[in-house]
């Protein structure tokens, strides 16, 4: 589980309805099951209306991406990659076939295999580029759902919000009742706003974070798989993999791989 997603979904709302109950306000005050169906509603149908229904199917794993936890150690990752090229240099690459199932990364993996296979330098390059492509595809697909009910919310909470005054605006005769008829219309406003600005945009840049970090990891094993096929030095890969890194992260690995 993604601490920083619960965490930061709970504190923001909190930090709103903590605010307001300190002003005066009551919880009631703050409900509006018309303007929930404006916003939520509207906002759902608008997304619907943009996206195909391929698209739209993979939401639920979507979400269940941006609120799971996945760790990457590049550093693990270089070693692997390192003790792969120096036992191809010692033992020639079809060895590598030895310890093949000990790999874990799904596309370390494949390139390892192409590796084995005997693809051709360019070849392999583009496939696996072509692979990371793709990749990017599926995740800039699935971001686009977030921003775009980012995009919509704020706008069916005004949609809401007008036709609230519409109504507030036929009960002129009765002033008495104008003013919680005017705090309800603009519960809508709320409520539009309040979910994109602590909803729908965070999951979509939460979904960037992610998306960023596995391209970068990605990255990385691809330098490092065609620099395993070119032959090249273990500790020259090493360093030329670690130069993705800025001097800490470098400094640590160091470290760790001196230990």
């Amino acid at each position: 589980m993604d601490i920083t997603t619960i965490v930061g979904l709970l504190s923001g709302f909190a930090a709103l309805i903590i605010a307001f109950v300190m002003e005066g306000g009551t919880m009631g005050a703050l409900s509006s099951a018309t303007a929930a169906i404006i916003v939520l509603g509207g906002t759902f149908g608008a997304t619907v209306l943009s996206f195909t229904a391929e698209e739209l199917k993979k939401v639920p794993a979507i979400l269940r991406i941006c609120f799971q936890s996945r760790q990457y150690d590049f550093h693990s990752l270089i070693d692997e990659i390192v003790r792969l090229s120096d036992q191809a240099r010692r033992e020639g690459l079809l060895s590598l076939e030895q310890n093949f199932e000990e790999i874990s990364d799904p596309f370390l993996k494949l390139g390892v295999q192409l590796v084995i296979d005997g693809v051709e330098g360019t070849l392999l390059q583009g496939l696996l580029e072509t692979d990371i492509y793709c990749m990017e595809k599926r995740h800039k697909s699935g971001i686009a759902i977030f921003e775009a009910a980012g995009g919509y919310s704020p706008t069916m909470g005004i949609i809401g919000t007008v036709m609230g005054l519409v109504n507030v605006l036929g009960r002129m005769d009765d002033p008495g009742s104008l003013g919680p008829a005017i705090a309800v219309a603009f519960i809508a406003t709320l409520y539009g706003v309040g979910f994109a600005n602590l909803l729908w945009l965070p999951i979509a840049t939460k979904l960037k974070t992610k998306h960023q970090k596995e391209a970068f990891y990605r990255e990385i094993c691809l330098e490092g798989i065609l620099s395993l096929q070119a032959g090249e030095n273990p500790a020259f890969i090493r360093e030329k993999l670690l130069v993705f890194f800025d001097r800490r992260q470098r400094e640590i690995h160091s470290e760790g791989s001196a230990e």
